[in-house]
């Protein structure tokens, strides 16, 4: 037989766009139409209704950039169309894909939310178009409204564009009006679309040589013969008779089984602000509600509980809908965390409150313990997760975002994920390489090639809708699960819920599933650890400040000082918070609206969290005239306990200045001409912590072109284009309050950089301030500190501990490893000696070493202080930055721990009569408390939050610092997992390597 398959291919592409998708509708008839142009923000439907509406038409220009429009339809449904389908047909003028263009949602008379509008779904059943969203019959007269948002097309083909999308883009209409009809829907030409779509996606997978590739295009064929191009509707069943056969053949009994789950990922921000993000949910859910009455079978997971939250507070209807479909099992709360947040950067204690807001929201509304963590789409997962699923009482995860990688492709699909204390949780990443599946024979054929662990596991899971920008499954994509179902050279495909396909996985896996232990590095987005500076620098703020708050107001209730302890305020800011740490916020990756809205929440939450503990500590304090110090840290300084206040002790003996040389006895610093570092003597080691030839704190500018997603990489190759930004417009030498002070100004290209070094009485530090007024593009500034240090590895802090990278790059994994992520602190170290930086607001580092000539070894800190990508906002942290990191000589782990929380921590001197015992003390330093709150449920119980930090065994013994009757150990949630025993008033235990532990005690 001669090869005709190019010939049937393009027979068919053609027929399908030319012929047989326009003959979808029928016979139409237009709808009346008038408008209302809705000024400024969107408003409630009651406002909108209310309004005036002038008469329009088809090629109404409508919408400004993130303007609303919202448009009333009426009509008269023909009586001559009974016994057929009928639709409203909508089109705004969509263009690009779902969510990435305009969007609409259809409201009934009384501004009842009924269903969303997109570029792939325009049309309104007339089963919802009747009074109060009924159903309408031939012969009736019908009224509905359409809230049009004029989001601009995004233009991701184009991310290099110079367009700040960000911004209201003038008053020009960027939409208009297409079309607006009832029409007769023509079922039977639907229905033979996906016969030939599902059909010959899977014959376009299989090899040229197999019988049942030859098959299909035979059977292809021969529909298309059948079909009459005069009368599609009419010969739609015939051409479908043609496909019975090849549709009907079952699977093979080896074939993979796909677990289909219905999901829009929805990005809480990203190129649209979070007020847009409200209206995409509740347009999502509502397409949702409204498939699932034709569609029984769907399952769709909805995770982040904020989303769930939205709907409750600004959609009351849309809410009663989402109840129902939670109870009837179609909608699926999924993931337990408040967003689906980004897992690098947020810090210890808020990580942890994600899953308690999360899992508490879906508890108190749902009554549904999640179990499942769903992060499809965040730029890598820390080692510290698998501990925190387990203690929030989830026990599976699930990752997409690792088939992003761009140097090693991850081993395994699903596997056992050991976090870095040893538990370890279930994980699944799907092998379909994407969570906004359309259940193309493409994809699903890729599902099963691609799956790791075949031969050994038969399962994965397939998330499938369009997503990102919301519009979840649609029609099209669950009757194609129909006919993918059991289909002969397909994976098998079932429609169920998360919870299904991981209870089977793990039945059928769990004793053979490979452990992936440590951190899931990303090897992509690794600028994301820089990008916008002023909401990592607010979210850094917040966290500490929201420390504080709980500190001091739990210390203050129970010395009996402050009448209430804050619970509402501190939910509120806490969910704040969280909001901002999704993974479109925190990492720096979305519009400039996004961020200048974050940077005005990050400053009045600010006011609020310092007006709480001025609140607490003045209460504590009490009246009088001595300096009390509070220290919020885990550890004590200047005579201070940590946890507690006290009058400060002194600091040691004044530091000096000597020309150009610093001295405080314990560290003397040399700064040049040019306000480097070139020398840095540990006085008690006798070493020189600087390499030979080297000098520290140099500045260094870098070319920041990477080849895709200007605001999340940085690539590779940004090394090969370095200036050393030495040059200096003055350095002054002071000693202020025995404090020595070096001030550097500078000058470069557009910008400015003022930096003050100072060297503390007592410390063995310097403290270096860095104020740069940042104007440039395309340019990423680092801080490089080479130190003479011989380590194969550096330590950086983690939620709850830290882990170690290689300094080296023996393999593509360490390679791909060339900017990393770390909290408070970094350490590097050879036996005997270690050198930490520490910072208060970034995150981003890389760190490398290099032989000398004189055969030592320089390992080189860079911490990465700003950047200036154009897309998705091309004024990226233009504008002036402070950040504060300190030089931290003759420190091991222990020190670097400490010295992290002293610069995020400062101390706070309130005038008072009296300071305050620590609420608890802890036996051994290397225990360290990340929180004292009290209860959530208001019982008076103080809750203590604490974990080993240094990675190793630690025994311990916490004693209150009040009265205790008893004590329990608890989750994340504060529910009971064991009893404690109080022995003369404390509760000693043990803990492994960088076990978190929660303790509640109940006052006596």
């Amino acid at each position: 037989m001669h090869d005709d398959r190019q010939l049937i291919e393009e027979r068919l592409k053609r027929a399908l766009r030319e012929r047989i998708r326009p003959a979808i509708y029928g016979a139409s008839v237009p709808l009346a139409i008038e408008v209302w142009h809705a000024p400024g923000e969107p408003v409630s439907p009651a406002e909108a209704l209310a309004a005036t509406y002038e008469p329009a038409e088809i090629g109404l220009p409508w919408g400004p950039a993130w303007g609303t429009a919202w448009f009333k339809f009426s009509g008269q449904v023909p009586a001559e169309w009974a016994g057929q389908e009928i639709e409203a047909v909508i089109d705004l003028g969509f263009s690009g894909g779902p969510g990435f263009s305009a969007e609409g949602l259809v409201h009934t008379t009384k501004g009842v939310p009924l269903k969303g509008l997109h570029p792939r779904q325009t049309y309104a059943p007339l089963s919802i178009l009747g009074p109060d969203g009924t159903a309408a019959s031939p012969g009736d007269e019908i009224t509905f409204y359409v809230e049009g948002a004029a989001n601009p097309e995004i233009p991701l083909d184009n991310a290099y564009a110079k367009v700040d999308i960000g911004a209201k883009l003038g008053d020009t209409p960027i939409y208009q009006l297409t079309r607006a009809d009832l029409a007769v829907f023509n079922a039977e030409v639907w229905d033979l679309i996906l016969d030939l779509e599902a059909l010959d996606g899977l014959q376009k997978e299989l090899s040229p040589q197999e019988p049942r590739r030859r098959e299909i295009l035979r059977a292809l064929s021969r529909a298309l013969d059948a079909l009459d191009y005069e009368d599609v509707a009419g010969t739609a069943s015939d051409a479908r008779a043609q496909l019975t056969d090849v549709l009907s053949r079952p699977a093979h009994t080896s074939a993979h089984q796909l677990s289909a789950v219905g999901h829009a990922h929805i990005d809480s921000a990203w190129l649209w602000p979070l007020r847009e993000t409200r209206r995409k949910v509740a347009r999502t859910v509502s397409n949702v509600a409204t498939l699932a009455e034709e569609y029984p079978e769907l399952v769709f997971a909805f995770s982040q509980a904020q989303q769930h939250a939205w709907v409750k507070d600004n959609y009351p209807e849309v809410w009663e809908r989402l109840k129902k479909a939670v109870a009837d099992g179609t909608i699926v709360p999924v993931g337990g965390m408040w967003v689906e947040s980004d897992t690098n950067l947020p810090g210890s204690e808020a990580l942890a409150r994600q899953f308690v807001h999360g899992k508490k929201f879906f508890l108190d509304e749902y009554g549904i313990d999640t179990q499942e963590v769903w992060l499809p789409d965040s730029f890598g997962y820390t080692a510290a997760l698998p501990q925190l699923v387990k203690l929030s009482g989830s026990k599976w995860f699930l990752t997409q975002k690792i088939s992003w990688n761009k140097e090693n492709k991850f081993p395994h699909h699903t596997f056992w994920w050991e976090g870095l204390d040893g538990t370890r949780v279930f994980t699944h990443f799907p092998p379909i390489d994407t969570y906004n599946s359309d259940l193309s024979g493409r994809e699903l054929a890729h599902a099963q090639r691609n799956f790791q662990e075949n031969g050994a596991a038969t399962r994965s899971l397939v998330p499938f809708g369009y997503g990102d920008g919301g519009g979840g499954p649609t029609r099209e994509f669950v009757a194609t699960a129909r006919r993918v179902a059991n289909l002969e050279s397909s994976p098998r495909v079932t429609i169920e819920s998360p919870t299904e396909f991981f209870s089977a996985a793990e039945d059928e896996y769990r004793e053979h599933a490979p452990v992936w232990s440590g951190e899931l590095y990303l090897e992509i987005h690794r600028a994301t650890y820089t990008s916008q500076a002023k909401t990592k620098q607010g979210n850094r703020r917040s966290e500490h400040l929201l420390r504080e708050a709980e500190l001091w107001s739990a210390a203050a209730v129970v010395a009996g000082k402050l009448d209430a302890y804050p619970y509402e305020d501190l939910d509120r800011i806490w969910k704040a918070v969280l909001l901002n740490q999704f993974h479109d916020i925190l990492p720096g990756s979305s519009i400039s609206w996004v961020h200048r809205e974050a940077e005005a929440t990050y400053a009045r939450l600010a006011e609020e969290l310092e007006a709480i503990i001025a609140k607490a500590q003045q209460a504590l304090a009490g009246d009088g005239s001595a300096q009390i110090v509070f220290n919020a840290a885990p550890h004590g300084r200047n005579g201070v306990a940590g946890l507690g206040a006290g009058i400060a002790a002194g600091e040691g003996a004044a530091a000096s200045v000597d020309g150009n040389v610093l001295d405080n006895g314990l560290v003397r610093v040399t700064v040049d001409e040019r306000g480097l570092i070139t020398s840095l003597y540990d006085v008690a080691a006798e070493r020189e912590v600087i390499a030979p030839g080297s000098a520290g704190n140099l500045l260094q500018l870098h070319v920041d072109t990477p080849n895709h997603w200007d605001a999340w990489d940085v690539d590779s190759f940004y090394k090969n284009n370095v200036r050393d930004v030495t040059e200096v417009d003055s350095v002054e030498f002071s000693t202020v309050d025995g404090i020595a002070t070096v001030v550097v100004k500078r000058s470069f290209n557009r910008s400015t950089i003022v930096q003050t070094l100072r060297l503390r009485p007592g410390a063995k530090r310097v403290d270096i301030e860095t104020t740069v007024d940042w104007h440039e593009s395309e340019k990423f500034l680092k801080a490089a500190y080479p130190v003479d240090v011989h380590a194969d590895r550096s330590a950086s802090e983690t939620q709850f501990g830290h882990i170690f990278r290689p300094t080296h790059q023996n393999t593509s994994w360490d390679a791909a490893k060339f900017e990393i992520a770390a909290h408070r602190w970094v350490h590097v170290g050879e036996p005997g000696y270690g050198v930490a930086v520490v910072n208060d607001s970034t995150y981003g580092h890389d760190i490398n070493r290099t032989a000398r000539d004189d055969g030592g070894t320089t390992t080189t800190i860079r911490t990465s202080l700003i950047r200036a990508p154009r897309f998705p906002d091309p004024l990226t942290d233009q504008g002036v930055h402070t950040v504060n990191h300190a030089l931290v000589v003759g420190a091991g782990i222990p020190e670097a721990i400490e010295e992290g929380y002293r610069i995020n921590l400062p101390e706070r001197v309130v005038t008072g009569a009296e300071g305050a015992e620590p609420i608890v003390a802890i036996s051994n330093p290397n225990v360290v408390v990340e929180a004292i709150k009290l209860a959530d449920d208001r019982s008076g119980d103080v809750v203590v939050r604490l974990y080993e930090s240094a990675g190793g065994r630690a025994r311990a013994t916490v004693t209150p610092g009040f009265a205790a009757a008893a004590v329990t150990e608890v989750d994340l949630l504060e529910r009971p997992l064991a009893d404690r025993e109080l022995t003369d008033g404390g509760v000693s235990f043990e803990l492994r390597p960088f076990q978190i532990l929660t303790l509640r005690f109940t006052r006596a």
